[in-house]
């Protein structure tokens, strides 16, 4: 198991564990050791001991059970007997390494382990038995058809406890009939051939005998419960899952695994299975739905944990089923597995302690309180096995005897019973308070008189309408006849209303403003069909105010909201508006969800463009919100987008050239440069990207390798799927431009940018060369790159020729965007951007070769003061131009966040439009 947390319980002494009696072997006087307080140790001791020793020293492992398993047979006991013997001796080995406190998952995979052997040993046996009578079970194809023994829960997740029965669903894979017996007779069909096969399965694991049983067996999770049949094909899984499939159940299949046979796992052939599980366990959106769901399950198991103990107080203290018990840290994980786990494949996972520390990684979970709950669990469920060690009865309640009680205590390591029960206290009480706090929601916290006046929920939204703000009740007045509001089932209707109303008590409490309340119904009407957007913010009212607080900064966000909804799921972390976007972080999730795709074969293509697009997504939507909270300045925004759109080309080159048919060697020898805004690190939300891709690979089949390779990845990063797309791909600045080669040699394009040949770059490239950046490559060719790119704008250059071309070259860009006299354009303007990005680049052509400081692609901002410090404008002129051209961009960056124009009355930006047309005639003159 990974991920799992150390056991936090104290350690034996180191005498205790090297003594005489070692705790691997089930030697030695029980009557000393720690075990002798199991009663169901003292039997197995007096009943087996001359058998205890075939089980060899150590933890069972599946080699060892097999070996012995192997001599029991060969000491004449038939396979029932064999398989019961062995258990008791596992068992007995079990209660030994527990006591000496070895780790949890030892001693659950050792019960796993015989769980998934006799289970082997019964469906070969079954097989046997039913081949002789009915011959083999024929697919369509001629082939054997198969059966998959799923185990579910803890069998699924190698969870098993020491008394765990053991939750079975058998599938098999396609309807038929058998070939009979050679005299043509006994022909059955393969869904009577299963089901015999399922009987004889549980006789020989399930029935009990001198020997005791291997293991209880519970088939009640199967489709249609006690009532469904006891094998089902999977057409009729599909079917069922598709048709009748509860919410409960879908937690029920999420640590489900096929266990048995042995050889239907190693053939693959049980993979074809997980094709049906995973979309009916894991949606394609995030689905809140399940929370109301969930509470009500719980709110089942504990009304029966409360019937059974009515009358009996002693049954109310159960470690799993009570209130902070087991069950609620494995519902807590679950829970935010099956929520999250269709977009974010990364959190698939069995083990309880594992899927803990995804959900840490993931941001889901601060990682101190999923610590907390791994030490829970692993202490809890210690306590469970020693409560089970008594009397191998499976029970999770606490003993009354004292004497049990004190024994308990102190095989986990505590003096007495009082600071073993203090420590029992601990971790129940905060399970319980995280599990509260996570189905909290819409169901325990919503607010009381939220209509005002504390009467009942209004029924329709004709009666809500009465208690809304003026513009609200006239916006949500529409809903009153809107086909998509009529066309609500019951419940999500109800939630809608519920929604509105807690809205519209926060705009009277002046939490969040009239116009965000507006926005939000402006939002979430093209989404009224998707109800599980609904489900969420309501069951999050921190996600809820968030949004709106979002709405209310700015009209940009709405519309990304619209076209990426799911995103809004980010906004549950309480410390993402402080974190920064990290690019190391960002690109280990991508790996990782990519390789969760691959252990579940849903890593083709279309399934790789949709984990892209979902991740960079919520990246842009995280730095989004930071950004209208006031948590990052306009630099720092393009910095993070920057150096996200660098981490995604990275990735997505790396993913194509993998697939990429008949390449010629397994790393390309490959680069990509970036210009413009991406080159600059200046991206902005929705900018395309400028680039020019190289390529120094001297094989004959480097040209046209490298043809396709580019062809997939711009592809990759424009296809717009069920998801959107990544980037808009401008390539029109390689060499000769749209005319050019997609790819080139970096030496054709070393050539073109430093004038050598007939075929040569023209100034406003190399106006452009002085944004460039090498974005992906091997360091050898960031290194070329470098040197290019430096003896071009370090070039001697007659400056006049140079001033009088990208002067006239302004010219032609502030024509192409004329603007009216009484209004100021903070880009085109006189006195705007464009004209500071023009004047320093030709400070950087013009004076590189004198100034080397001037080559360094550091942005505009620190070239300004850069130029000043080197003498090349008179003091206070490039510091003013820097601060100038810092409050331009801001002020565009809002205007565009706000979906407002980028001009303003000349006087609003006088003294900035007044610096960068100082900047411009010093450099000019």
């Amino acid at each position: 198991m990974t991920g799992a947390t150390a056991d936090a319980a104290p350690q034996p002494s180191r005498s205790r564990l090297e003594g005489p009696a070692d705790p691997g072997s089930g030697a030695g006087d029980s009557a000393a050791s720690p075990e002798a307080g199991s009663r169901f140790f003292q039997r197995l001791q007096r009943r087996y001991a001359s058998q205890l020793p075939l089980l060899p020293a150590g933890a069972p492992t599946p080699a060892s059970i097999a070996a012995t398993f192997a001599t029991l047979r060969a000491q004449g006991n038939p396979p029932g007997a064999a398989l019961r013997i062995l258990r008791q001796l596992v068992m007995h080995r079990l209660i030994v390494l527990d006591c000496a406190q070895q780790a949890l998952e030892v001693i659950t995979h050792g019960v796993t382990a015989l769980a998934e052997f006799a289970l082997d040993v019964a469906c070969s046996e079954a097989f046997t038995e039913l081949d002789s009578r009915h011959g083999a079970p024929m697919s369509s194809l001629g082939k054997r058809a198969q059966l998959w023994v799923v185990g579910m829960g803890k069998l699924g997740a190698r969870e098993l406890n020491v008394s765990s029965d053991i939750d079975l669903i058998y599938i098999y894979d396609e309807d038929g009939e058998t070939t009979g017996t050679p005299d043509g007779r006994g022909r059955v069909s393969n869904q009577e051939y299963f089901s015999r096969a399922v009987r004889l399965i549980f006789g020989l694991i399930g029935d009990t005998t001198e020997h005791g049983f291997v293991f209880r067996v519970d088939l009640a999770l199967r489709p249609n419960g006690n009532s469904g049949p006891p094998a089902v094909s999977l057409g009729a899984l599909e079917e069922y899952f598709q048709v009748q499939g509860r919410e409960w159940e879908r937690f029920a299949w999420l640590k489900s695994r096929v266990i048995a046979p042995r050889e239907a796992i190693d053939s693959g052939s049980a993979r074809v299975l997980g094709g049906t599980v995973l979309p009916f366990v894991f949606r394609r959106y995030l689905d809140y739905n399940v929370f109301e769901s969930l509470r009500t399950l719980h709110r089942q198991i504990r009304d029966h944990a409360t019937r059974r103990s009515a009358g009996h107080p002693e049954r109310a203290n159960d470690v799993k089923l009570s209130r902070g018990g087991i069950r609620e840290i494995e519902f807590t994980v679950q829970l935010l597995q099956v929520v999250r786990g269709g977009q974010f494949p990364e959190l698939r996972t069995r083990p309880t302690l594992d899927a803990l520390q995804r959900l840490a990684r993931a941001g889901l979970m601060p990682q101190a309180t999923a610590q907390a709950l791994a030490d829970a669990y692993v202490f809890l469920r210690r306590v469970e096995h020693r409560i089970q060690y008594l009397d191998d009865q499976q029970t999770h309640v606490l003993p009354t005897q004292d004497s049990d009680l004190g024994w308990i205590a102190s095989t986990l390591g505590f003096a007495s019973c009082c600071p073993f029960l203090s420590e029992l206290d601990r971790h129940r009480e905060l399970v319980a308070q995280e599990f509260d706090k996570l189905l909290a929601g819409a169901g325990e916290q919503e607010c009381k008189g939220c209509n005002g006046n504390g009467k009942s929920l209004p029924s329709d939204f004709e009666a809500l309408l009465e208690h809304l703000p003026e513009a609200l009740r006239e916006r949500i007045r529409h809903w009153c006849v809107h086909p998509r509001v009529a066309a609500l089932r019951d419940d999500a209707r109800v939630r809608l209303i519920r929604l509105i109303q807690r809205t519209a008590l926060w705009v009277r409490e002046g939490r969040i403003s009239e116009e965000a309340a507006v926005r939000l119904v402006d939002w979430i009407e093209p989404l009224l069909r998707r109800e599980s957007y609904l489900a969420m913010l309501l069951e999050r009212p921190s996600v809820h105010e968030r949004l709106l607080r979002l709405l209310g900064s700015a009209r940009w966000p709405a519309h990304y909201l619209l076209q990426h909804p799911g995103v809004i799921d980010e906004l549950a972390s309480d410390f993402m508006l402080e974190e920064r976007f990290s690019a190391s972080d960002f690109e280990r999730e991508l790996e990782d969800r990519r390789n969760a795709l691959r252990r579940t074969g849903e890593d083709d293509e279309e399934g790789l463009l949709n984990l892209l697009r979902r991740a960079h997504h919520a990246e842009v939507f995280r730095t989004l919100a930071r950004d209208v909270e006031g948590h990052l300045s306009v630099e720092q925004v393009a910095d993070d987008l920057s150096a996200m759109a660098d981490i995604v080309l990275r990735v997505t080159a790396r993913w194509c050239w993998e697939r990429l048919r008949n390449k010629h060697r397994d790393e390309p020898l490959f680069g990509i440069i970036g210009y413009g805004k991406l080159g600059g690190k200046e991206l902005g939300y929705g900018s395309d990207l400028d680039i020019v891709f190289v390529y120094e690979d001297d094989d004959e089949r480097a040209p046209e390798t490298y043809s396709a390779f580019v062809r997939k990845l711009i592809n990759w990063l424009t296809v717009k799927t069920g998801e959107g797309d990544l980037f808009e791909i401008d390539t029109a600045l390689r060499p000769n431009g749209g005319s050019g080669l997609l790819v080139t040699t970096f030496e054709a394009y070393a050539n073109y940018q430093q004038q050598r040949g007939s075929n040569t770059a023209w100034t406003w490239e190399h106006q452009a060369m002085t944004r460039a950046r090498f974005v992906l490559g091997s360091e050898p060719l960031r290194e070329r790159f470098d040197a290019v790119r430096l003896a071009v704008i370090g070039a001697t250059r007659d400056t006049k020729a140079l001033h009088d071309e990208i002067v006239a070259m302004r010219e032609r860009v502030r024509s192409a965007h004329p603007v009216a006299a009484d209004r100021f354009d903070v880009k085109h303007s006189i006195g705007g951007m464009v004209d500071a990005e023009f004047a320093m680049q030709f400070l950087v052509l013009s004076k590189t070769a004198t100034h080397p400081e001037l080559a360094d692609n550091v942005g505009n901002i620190a070239l300004m003061h850069r130029a000043e410090q080197a003498g090349l404008v008179p003091p206070g002129i490039g510091s003013a131009a820097a601060d100038a051209y810092r409050e331009l961009r801001r002020v565009q960056h809002r205007a565009r966040l706000n979906e407002e124009p980028t001009q303003v009355a000349p006087r609003e930006l006088a003294t900035e439009r007044d610096a960068v047309t100082a900047f411009c005639k010093a450099v000019f003159g």
